[in-house]
């Protein structure tokens, strides 16, 4: 997979399929938390990159300091940080317009993105999102384990930056920790939601986007069986719905 320089950052991704017809390109932001990277699109229920390279553009992405991206860490990062990244990486590509899906922490980014570029994004479908639900400690633990696993190849990068970046990313009081819920309940892009159920992706979050935002629609069932067959059409129907 190729590499898009910006600077000191050094982002990994994968760019699958051509558009066909009337198709846009996708942007999949993976799950994993602080590790979100390509490669763990192979790990979910289905892949988006195999399900819909044949007749649509496909970027997945590293994000920075997860797979083979790399940045600095600085005490003001957060998540305007993730999304510039993904932005730069558009243009990198000349790609204007664009859906996203993301799954997990993909949920927040998608939103971001939406709120900084509601014109490039014409649509955004959330698998299972992260929220706040009586969880706070359970994020403060993954990021301390992904920093853990960074810091001896970033041993000039300041205790008080891993503590800015935590801080940023998970120290705040919105449910879905990027955007707060006065942004969902404004937010006219179409959304496709695909409920989460687990301590880090607690049906609250998935069911408040669902009951806030004004142009959604909303999925419970999509992991097994007949129910991720119908999911994935839907999916791939909700694409081709908002391509123009």
């Amino acid at each position: 997979m190729p590499f898009f320089a910006n600077n000191d950052i050094r982002i990994h991704y994968q760019d699958e399929g051509e558009c066909s017809g009337t198709t846009k390109p996708l942007l999949l932001i993976a799950p994993g938390g602080m590790r979100s990277a390509a490669s763990y699109w192979l790990n979910t229920p289905w892949n988006p990159i195999t399900q819909l390279s044949a007749g649509r553009r496909v970027i997945a992405m590293d994000q920075r300091n997860a797979g083979e991206s790399t940045a600095p860490v600085n005490a003001e990062d957060g998540w305007h940080t993730y999304t510039g990244d993904q932005l730069a990486l558009m243009d990198h590509l000349g790609i204007e317009q664009f859906h996203v899906a993301g799954m997990c922490i993909g949920g927040p980014y998608s939103l971001g993105l939406i709120q900084a570029a509601a014109q490039r994004v014409l649509s955004a479908t959330l698998f299972q999102t992260i929220g706040r639900d009586n969880n706070r400690d359970a994020f403060y633990a993954m990021f301390d384990g992904w920093a853990e696993e960074l810091k001896p190849r970033m041993p000039d990068v300041e205790a008080s930056a891993w503590a800015g970046l935590r801080e940023n990313m998970y120290g705040g009081d919105n449910v879905l920790f990027n955007v707060d819920e006065a942004f969902v309940s404004q937010c006219t892009t179409p959304l496709l939601v695909l409920m989460g159920d687990d301590l880090y992706h607690p049906q609250s979050a998935s069911r408040m986007i669902a009951a806030t935002a004004p142009n959604v629609s909303f999925v419970e069932a999509w992991k097994e069986g007949d129910a991720m067959l119908t999911a994935q059409h839907t999916f791939a129907e909700f694409l081709h719905s908002h391509d123009t």
